[in-house]
């Protein structure tokens, strides 16, 4: 399984931008996707995740109300759509699936597979 992301940019504090995260290769037995997000400097910190078959959603504290993740699993792709973005966002977000309902959500212990990476910048 591969994973692309794409959609991020430089945007200024209180913009908005989408990340997209597309599956290819063999997805099949996918339960689930997620955005992580690393700053220099800073340990990989979890974002926002979905649920395949249930669209269960979980954010972590600092997004929640700002970013709303969510999932086409016809294309199997996975957004994250950014809203009133601070310069604390600003990060490399890594898009993650997941192959178990089971364990954390939240950790990238449970992930199987991990796109490159795409760089957001939110200026001042």
């Amino acid at each position: 399984v591969q994973l692309q992301a794409s959609g991020g940019g430089l945007v200024q504090a209180g913009g908005s931008l989408r990340l997209s995260c597309a599956a290819s290769g063999r997805p099949f037995g996918i339960y689930g996707m997620g955005w992580f997000r690393q700053a220099p400097g800073k340990e990989r910190e979890f974002v926002a995740a979905v649920s395949w078959g249930t669209y269960r959603t979980t954010y972590a504290d600092s997004v929640k109300g700002r970013f709303t993740i969510s999932r086409d699993s016809a294309k199997n792709t996975v957004y994250l759509q950014m809203n009133s973005l601070k310069p604390e966002d600003t990060a490399v977000y890594y898009c993650a699936a997941r192959q178990t309902f089971k364990g954390d959500w939240d950790t990238p212990h449970d992930y199987a597979y991990w796109g490159q990476g795409t760089q957001v910048t939110v200026s001042s």
